[in-house]
């Protein structure tokens, strides 16, 4: 077993399932509902969560559900004021949403979904309700292939081979043949475009974001309805957005160097 596998299976990583079970699920769980979407025995888990509780990683509810606990919430806390990339990005993110006034997301790519790490919300009366942390698919939204189209091309064929497209509207890629035209067409104009194709009635255009040897890659999005958002507006925030995503490599090359 080389040591990344031994990694992913030892004490740390099946602590980790455990946090993802129950931070995923949309409704309460209990022992019984965590041991069914685990694989560990009801020995390890035990132990597990035992271990998770003491460290104050979830918490056991009066139902005798479990959900995180508080000392995730300080980690997080620390994590996101000082992350570098997040406080480099922000004056640039406001300013897209000042020229724009609608929603601005920052997204950085993980595996085959985007986190979205920051978010200038819209002036408007309707708004967007992603929150930051949330998670998205990378081939329905216009961060997450942004972020695709800045990978190597292996890089690339070995991500979207893991994807599983789901049709979340009419309006989805429905496999990676459709995926990999879109990521082509993307290096070539520079931005990548979600129209309607994770949620119905949102739409939205994109930049990539990379350091300078692509070992860490991300988007930045103009996001609204389509409504208020026509495909001509879209198309015509192409150029600020890229502009954006331009400003901040060349801060991360300055402020970030050698690490970046």
């Amino acid at each position: 077993m080389d040591k990344a596998k031994e990694n992913s299976t030892g004490t740390l990583g099946k602590a980790l399932e455990v946090l993802n079970i129950v931070a995923s699920s949309s409704a309460p769980l209990r022992f019984t509902d965590v041991l069914k979407l685990s694989d560990q025995p009801r020995g390890t888990l035990h132990r597990q969560i035992s271990n998770l509780m003491e460290e104050g990683l979830l918490d056991i509810n009066r139902d005798h559900s479990y959900g995180l606990g508080l000392r995730l919430l300080q980690l997080a806390s620390k994590a996101w004021s000082s992350n570098q990339f997040r406080s480099i990005a922000e004056p640039h993110l406001q300013k897209l949403h000042e020229q724009t006034g609608e929603t601005v997301h920052l997204g950085v790519l993980r595996g085959i979904e985007v986190i979205y790490l920051d978010k200038v919300e819209s002036r408007q009366s309707v708004r967007m309700y992603s929150q930051i942390g949330n998670t998205a698919p990378v081939y329905c939204t216009g961060v997450g292939k942004a972020a695709l189209s800045a990978l190597p091309d292996d890089e690339l064929n070995a991500r979207i081979a893991q994807i599983a497209f789901q049709r979340f509207t009419s309006n989805t890629l429905p496999d990676a043949k459709a995926l990999l035209a879109e990521i082509k067409q993307i290096r070539t104009e520079g931005n990548a475009y979600d129209r309607e194709e994770h949620e119905a009635d949102i739409c939205c255009v994109a930049a990539p974001i990379h350091s300078h040897n692509r070992h860490f890659v991300a988007g930045i999005s103009v996001t609204g309805p389509v409504y208020r958002i026509t495909p001509e507006i879209l198309t015509s925030w192409a150029g600020i957005t890229r502009a954006a995503a331009t400003a901040i490599m060349a801060n991360m090359a300055t402020q970030l160097s050698p690490r970046a």
